[in-house]
């Protein structure tokens, strides 16, 4: 007769939790390598027919965010993205506003009041036929 031996059970108990280990670190570095990352955010954005942004209009596009400037030479785009920190900036009565520290830029994107020390960027603007597109970089 075939007796188990409490070491036959030992070294079989080892085996399985070896195997069981081996085989959960194989699946933790499979999902390790296969990790999929998030897109790049877009660079590019087309906001519109330029028939919805009259002469002399001044919009806010919230997705970018920008202020859209219709002037007779054409169209312009400034971040409205603090460079203080980084916060969406407010258009107030006379300027544009940092909610989160108090910079205060004017409608060029110079800076009017810190603690922010670098003027907003302005993003390329170009027209594809009769649409509106915002370059980021």
């Amino acid at each position: 007769m075939n007796e188990f031996s409490r070491r036959d059970f030992l070294n079989l108990t080892k085996r399985v939790f070896l195997t069981a280990s081996g085989l959960l670190g194989l699946g933790a570095l499979a999902r390790f390598l296969g990790y999929q990352t998030e897109s790049s955010p877009p660079t590019e954005f087309d906001i519109g027919l330029s028939e919805a942004y009259p002469l002399g209009s001044q919009t806010f596009i919230a997705d970018i965010p920008a202020l859209l400037v219709h002037t007779e030479d054409g169209f312009s785009a400034l971040s409205l993205t603090c460079t203080h920190l980084g916060c969406t900036l407010k258009k107030d009565e006379a300027s544009l506003a940092c909610p989160c520290h108090g910079s205060r830029f004017d409608e060029q994107g110079r800076v009017w009041q810190g603690p922010a020390k670098e003027g907003l960027p302005k993003f390329s603007v170009e027209m594809r036929g009769e649409h509106i597109i915002v370059h980021l970089l």
